[in-house]
């Protein structure tokens, strides 16, 4: 398993108290070591589901049967990263990504 994120992994991220700690799925690029700020970008899973538009089912072995949810896409420290789960099939990811264009009113989403 890889130690640095990569768009389309699946970790387990420490959220803070409120919201714990749950699978998700890393949307951004990969920080440059020099001037970046080293950041990631989220879109966290649940299992309790309400049948939203914005939520995209999951069909992978590592994670329990639920969703990743594009309304609550986050950006934190990579240090909140605590290991990586597996890696989103690519039909998965561009559903994801159309999902999240939509929730953001940007062209091309789904």
């Amino acid at each position: 398993m890889a130690t640095t994120p990569i768009r389309g992994d699946v970790w387990l991220v420490d959220l803070g108290m409120a919201a714990k700690v749950r699978p998700c799925l890393v949307l951004s690029i990969p920080a440059d070591d020099g001037s970046d700020r080293v950041l990631t970008t989220l879109v966290p899973h649940t299992t309790s589901t309400r049948g939203s538009r914005f939520e995209v089912p999951s069909n992978v072995p590592f994670l329990k049967p639920g969703a990743f949810d594009a309304q609550n896409i986050i950006t934190i420290p990579t240090v909140k990263l605590i290991r990586q789960l597996g890696k989103l099939p690519a039909d998965q990811m561009n559903q994801v990504e159309a999902t999240v264009k939509l929730w953001l009113g940007f062209a091309g989403g789904s």
